[in-house]
């Protein structure tokens, strides 16, 4: 099941909530786990033994774990202090290799097998030759989910959850198990407790949900259908203006369709009490990788810092150790992403970048002109996007070579008409305007209204408000007569 479906928004979203203002406190995390378990078996009902198993085995390693780990308060035993318990450490050790055989399993037998076959001299696998798996649903984003718990056992820094019921509500919580934010166990743990009804909450968590569904919808969906019309013709003909055109299009679609759904989880979690972080924060307006790292996908970045840079020993070693750590870190990442050499090259091109920027190309960008800087960036990570929308690594080369001019520019046609739909066009505009935070338009009119009084001041913020209310009733109305029709495209996301 998916948020932007007309059964989620109309059936299933309305019933669950009701009932979870209607039952008691003590019901309320019962009938999250129910509705969690039934949102999560509607689309992988063939999988919800695994995710059902992946709870009850990470509950009992850290049950058991707790007994080793935990003698001090939670919080007093830092990641340097963490416990030399050796049977802590063997169940630690267990756990993650567990949680990770069963990623592996899923998510990556597929791509092993086709590399084998390669290395044994098919150089065109037969794809009939062996049996392909389907991963289940969410499976990266709660087995991180599981492993960051376990980690914060053996370090002190919590107790396990004695509690099934909660412990199977943070792991499967419908709002983020298909694609997060990836939510800390230790952020997570009082809220489930002692969270309650606030009704402004809950309202600025219609409005976010709104919002996001709205990003999806109305930008994403029609930026995404000029990307699939153009992808397929790369390396085929495609002209350089064509090629720009759909790489702009689809910078554009993957941040609003990751950060439209980003947007609705969180709306959700603030429906049912609960406040998950934020995971961007305009990463389009970003000067370096650095800083476009510090915007995207912001709880990935701090949980691959924090449970995989920080052991491997994060810059405290050598220089050329740190550059080691940070490659092996964005080499992890884009295989988490998606098991292709796409997604390899992807991290690795953002982990080089960020090696670059620690060296004397960081000094030539942090003392260069602001909008060189911004365009540098922008370059690095739509030329980053060339790879993580291909289908393969001669797709993206050919897309790269028309794109810098290769194979000539001398085709400077517009794209062909059907790019340039009016949907299109208006989710380009809507796109470009929203990348940027939306305190910039607020800095610009109070530079452009400075004389306004106070009361003036008072009603034009009553009327913003009131037209920020219609606007929200607009844009749920026109993203659910565009689900009507049957234009939806599902969360790119959730395919990792």
């Amino acid at each position: 099941m998916v948020f932007s479906s007309i059964f989620f928004l109309f059936l299933f979203l309305p019933v669950v909530l009701t009932g979870y203002l209607i039952v008691g406190r003590r019901l309320r995390n019962v009938l999250l786990v129910a509705a969690s378990l039934f949102f999560y078996a509607w689309g992988e009902r063939e999988f919800v033994l695994v995710l059902i198993g992946s709870i009850l085995l990470n509950y009992m390693i850290g049950s058991c774990m707790d007994r080793f780990c935990s003698s001090k308060a939670p919080g007093e035993i830092s990641e340097a202090g963490a416990s030399d318990s050796t049977a802590g450490k063997a169940l630690l050790t267990v756990g993650i290799l567990i949680n990770l055989l069963l990623l592996g399993f899923f998510k990556y037998s597929n791509f092993l097998a086709e590399n084998l076959a390669f290395l044994a001299g098919a150089v065109h696998p037969d794809p009939a030759g062996y049996s392909r798996l389907h991963a289940p649903a969410g499976i990266s984003f709660f087995t991180f989910h599981a492993v960051a718990y376990l980690v914060d056992i053996y370090r002190g820094s919590i107790h396990a959850e004695k509690n099934l019921v909660r412990f199977s509500l943070y792991i499967a919580m419908f709002p983020k198990i298909m694609a997060g934010p990836i939510f800390r166990f230790r952020d997570a743990a009082k809220q489930m407790v002692e969270r309650t009804c606030d009704v402004e909450l809950l309202i600025s968590g219609v409005e976010r949900f709104i919002i996001g569904i709205g990003k999806k919808i109305l930008i994403a969906g029609p930026l995404g259908s000029a990307v699939d019309g153009i992808f397929p013709l790369s390396g085929q003909g495609t002209s350089f203006g064509t090629a720009w055109f759909g790489m702009i299009c689809y910078t554009l679609q993957i941040y609003f369709d990751f950060s439209g759904y980003t947007d609705m989880a969180i709306g959700l979690g603030r429906m049912f009490g609960f406040r998950l972080p934020e995971n961007f924060d305009s990463p389009y307006i970003s000067q370096s990788i650095q800083d476009f790292w510090r915007r995207w996908h912001i709880s990935l970045s701090l949980w691959f810092k924090d449970y995989v840079y920080i052991p491997l020993g994060g810059n405290r070693g050598s220089v050329s150790r740190t550059y080691c750590n940070l490659l092996a870190v964005f080499f992890l990442c884009g295989l988490w992403h998606g098991a292709a050499w796409t997604f390899v090259v992807w991290g690795l091109w953002h982990g080089a970048f960020l090696i670059l920027e620690r060296m004397k190309w960081g000094r030539i960008i942090r003392s260069a002109w602001r909008p060189l800087r911004h365009a540098y960036a922008l370059i690095v990570v739509v030329v980053g996007w060339v790879f993580f929308r291909s289908e393969s690594l001669h797709q993206a080369f050919s897309t790269l070579g028309i794109m810098f001019g290769l194979n000539g520019i001398d085709e400077m046609e517009c794209p062909p008409v059907w790019a340039w739909d009016n949907e299109v066009v208006l989710a380009l505009a809507a796109g470009l305007l929203l990348s940027v935070p939306s305190g910039w338009y607020s800095t610009v009119l109070a530079r452009i209204f400075p004389e306004i009084d106070g009361r003036m001041r008072k009603g034009a913020a009553e009327a913003i408000r009131c037209a920020y209310i219609l606007f929200l009733v607009l844009l749920f109305f026109l993203s659910s007569i565009s689900l009507a029709a049957g234009t939806y495209n599902p969360f790119i996301y959730f395919k990792f």
